[in-house]
């Protein structure tokens, strides 16, 4: 699912990288409100994205995958406007945030690509909020599985069965869909029942991968298109 890496690139991206490290599940990778020294790419392991209300609750804004570059909105604007944590565990590329403007001065190719990933998290927040707004609890859900089962087989995260790890809460999915905790499970239960996704022991199975992505409305030029990988 990835642009393949020319050599400059890979040069580039090498000199621009500073280490790797591991976090162990519940890691707080960024605070919501604080600076942050360091940006990632997540190279394996999945997480969290979410803001914490005035009343202390939590609003899951989207799941960390691998391939996902995290840290960019603390690198341009400071801090971190949501919190990002570890659901497994992780293994990180690391960067130092303070090299960002250095990598757009000298490669502006890479930067390029950092611009294409906000506008791909862009426009993921767009549809999913495009679905909060205007379809059934059912063409929600089906889009979310879809969309986590589709990504989990371009990076090779699928088992020999077809089923990939989705180690979070039914409430994880209900906040991150706009849907009571009730319906989702109501919402599950009715797409397992008709064969088409089961979510159960923190694995997902889709058995129709295609009659998924119809119930889900899913655009599939747009899941198609390659991204950079940073």
């Amino acid at each position: 699912m990835f642009n393949a890496f020319s050599q400059d690139d890979e040069r580039a991206t090498q000199r621009f990288k500073s280490g790797e490290m591991e976090v162990d599940p519940g890691t707080q990778l960024f605070v919501e409100g604080a600076q942050a020294a360091q940006v990632y790419t997540v190279l394996s392991g999945l997480g969290l994205r979410y803001k914490t209300l005035p009343d202390g609750r939590r609003q899951v804004v989207n799941f960390v995958m691998p391939g996902d570059f995290i840290g960019l909105q603390a690198g341009v604007m400071g801090e971190m406007h949501h919190a990002v944590e570890s659901t497994t565990k992780m293994t990180l590329c690391v960067f130092n945030r303070h090299d960002l403007w250095s990598l757009f001065e000298s490669n502006p190719e890479r930067a390029f690509d950092l611009t294409f990933l906000a506008a791909v998290e862009e426009h993921l927040l767009g549809e999913a909020l495009s679905r909060l707004g205007q379809h059934s609890a059912r063409t929600r859900v089906a889009w979310c599985l879809h969309r986590i089962h589709a990504r989990a087989q371009a990076t090779n995260g699928c088992a020999a069965d077809g089923s990939c790890s989705f180690p979070f809460r039914q409430q994880d999915l209900a906040d991150a869909l706009g849907l009571s905790l009730v319906h989702t499970n109501k919402t599950l239960a009715a797409l397992r029942e008709d064969g088409l996704a089961n979510w159960a022991g923190g694995r997902l199975h889709v058995p129709d991968p295609a009659k998924l992505a119809e119930i889900g409305m899913v655009d599939g030029g747009s899941a198609a298109r390659p991204r950079p990988l940073i």
